[in-house]
């Protein structure tokens, strides 16, 4: 693989990110008819960590939280269980009507009944991070990090956690720390705020290592053309992406790798998955098959961290996109938003489809 690793440093992956928590209906119910759930600490930029972590890699989120708040210590409980370290200062509640840590109301969906998620975001503590609560010459020069994680839903969440990311994008790159950016476009975070955040986006895709999003997101974050959101089947994406990352390619050169994830949904419970990837000048197709699903949420998320777990790792391309494609798949089969695998080995036996019993 092309990409250049630096020889020293503490944490594999490290992102910045506004932890929250996730409940979920038991047994699949709505929320709307439901009095049992299931809690979880979660974020898209720590989903990605997961698989790196959960392998025995030490990573880390740069964060915020609420000052005596049992949701805080709920998640930084949760995190050190899951090996991923934090940093990030503890501000006062200020009252009832203060701060506090977001909470994603979500269900799994079942059959045709789809998944339905609502994020109640008032008040989150982690849309004011800033720079100068960390110390970016220790973690990135000292500590060392070797890929920075940057996601479109953190970069676009606020002007300040804009600026944020876009301090540690200027930091990994001083110290070599190679960055990969997710796009991931969310209209909501995005209105009132287009151009600002182009010319935000535009600026960490160009020095990006590694940019990951669908064929909507480079066309809404980077401006790209392309056809009509939804107006191809599954297959019809492949060729259609591959034109576009040419484009790509010419405008953001310092990028060596480029991958997204196709999905076709057949139901809430099964659903076409695939995976596309560019790396040293070669494409690396998985073509959609047939998958069970237990909860969609976080499957781009499994599918970008076993692809920089692959990075991490020196693999070949082809590798690194079956490792994404299983991980995404581990964390389709799980309830927790994140895929965390046991070893490497049920990573490559779900790519191959061996379900067989392990004794």
């Amino acid at each position: 693989m092309v990409l250049n690793l630096r020889e020293k440093f503490r944490y594999a992956i490290a992102c910045p990110t506004s932890m929250g928590v996730r409940i979920t209906p038991d047994n699949r119910m709505a929320v709307h008819n439901s009095n049992h759930y299931y809690m979880q600490a979660t974020s898209a930029e720590s989903n990605v960590l997961n698989v790196a972590s959960s392998l025995g890699n030490e990573c880390l989120v740069l964060t915020k939280f609420v000052k005596g708040s049992p949701i805080a210590q709920f998640i930084k409980s949760d995190l050190r269980s899951r090996n991923i370290n934090y940093e990030g200062v503890e501000v006062d509640q200020g009252g009832p009507w203060g701060y506090r840590h977001q909470f994603n109301i979500a269900d799994s969906g079942f059959g045709m009944r789809a998944p339905r998620v609502w994020n109640d975001r008032a008040g989150e503590v982690g849309r004011t991070l800033d720079a100068s609560e960390f110390d970016f010459d220790r973690i990135f020069g000292e500590e060392g990090v070797a890929i920075l994680h940057i996601s479109g839903l953190i970069a676009a969440m606020s002007p300040e956690t804009t600026q944020f990311c876009l301090a540690c994008a200027e930091a990994a790159k001083k110290y070599g720390t190679l960055v990969s950016f997710d796009l991931n476009h969310r209209a909501t975070f995005w209105k009132g705020r287009e151009e600002e955040l182009h010319a935000a986006f535009h600026k960490i895709a160009s020095v990006a290592d590694i940019l990951v999003g669908n064929e909507e997101d480079f066309q809404l974050c980077l401006g790209f053309k392309g056809p009509e959101a939804g107006g191809k089947d599954i297959l019809g994406k492949i060729e259609s992406f591959k034109g576009m990352i040419s484009e790509v390619m010419v405008k953001y050169p310092n990028a060596k790798v480029y991958g997204t994830t196709l999905r076709q949904v057949i139901s809430a419970n099964e659903h076409m998955w695939g995976c596309l990837l560019h790396a040293d000048g070669q494409w690396c197709v998985e073509e959609p098959r047939q998958i069970q699903v237990m909860d969609r949420i976080g499957g781009g998320d499994g599918f970008t961290g076993g692809l920089l777990y692959g990075l991490l790792k020196g693999w070949e391309p082809a590798q690194c996109a079956q490792f994404g494609w299983a991980t995404g798949v581990l964390a389709a089969s799980s309830l927790n938003d994140y895929a965390q695998p046991a070893d490497e080995k049920q990573v490559w036996d779900i790519y191959a489809g061996n379900a067989r019993v392990q004794r």
